[in-house]
């Protein structure tokens, strides 16, 4: 008898609709979020010297971050908007003007590049899945994750839940490794030092930051 055909338990091919190459869609300005940095903390009155001594990060940093030169992973966003009194949302995505948003799979906008401090290598993109929403704490997010040896732990006030959509990602956590696959999640407060990244060339995540 002819063996039938094993069906894996996750269609992959669903996945791949759902997620899309965040690479191929159309990218905004690489300064975006420098630029709304910049804004707001002109807008607050904040220099850039204050600004260095609320979070720690060197002036220079600061001045790359702002001009597009580095693109500030988001726990450097999430201690930044801290610093500025604003909600994470405006610095990653605008500020917003309805009270809901429904957002369609081909509607998604802004992709996002994010690298490491060190050498400037793009260490993931993500893009906002609900940037319209006026006065929110939450930001869902479309991640996708590239596979890198150099680690920049992430400790900022907050709370994250991620879920692994394709790809296996790597969590470091509380000083140990998690491999997540696909369907595996993980919540956290982020007051716990992490990082995350892919394991595979690359892997594509969920998540929700929670100010």
């Amino acid at each position: 008898m002819e063996e039938k055909n094993k069906i894996p338990h996750i269609n992959l091919d669903y996945f791949e609709d759902l997620t899309g190459n965040i690479e191929n869609d159309k990218a905004w300005e690489v300064d975006e979020v420098g630029n709304r940095i910049r804004q707001l903390r002109q807008e607050r009155g904040i220099s850039l010297g204050s600004l260095s001594s609320l979070t720690g990060f060197e002036v220079s940093r600061l001045k790359d971050i702002e001009s597009g030169k580095e693109q500030p992973q988001l726990g450097t966003v999430m201690k930044l908007s801290k610093a500025l009194d604003a909600a994470v949302g405006r610095l990653v995505s605008g500020k917003g003007t309805k009270l809901y948003s429904i957002t369609r799979k081909n509607e998604r906008k802004q992709v996002v590049r994010a690298t490491c401090k060190a050498n400037k290598k793009n260490v993931y993109s993500y893009m906002s899945l609900a940037p319209e929403v006026q006065g929110r704490h939450m930001e869902a997010l479309i991640i996708q994750l590239e596979k890198t040896q150099e680690k920049e732990f992430s400790v900022h006030n907050g709370e994250e839940f991620i879920f692994v959509l394709e790809g296996v990602a790597n969590l470091t956590i509380a000083n140990k490794s998690h491999d997540l696959e696909p369907g595996d999640s993980a919540y956290y407060l982020s007051t716990t030092s992490h990082y995350i990244t892919a394991k595979t060339q690359k892997a594509t995540i969920l998540a929700v930051l929670y100010e």
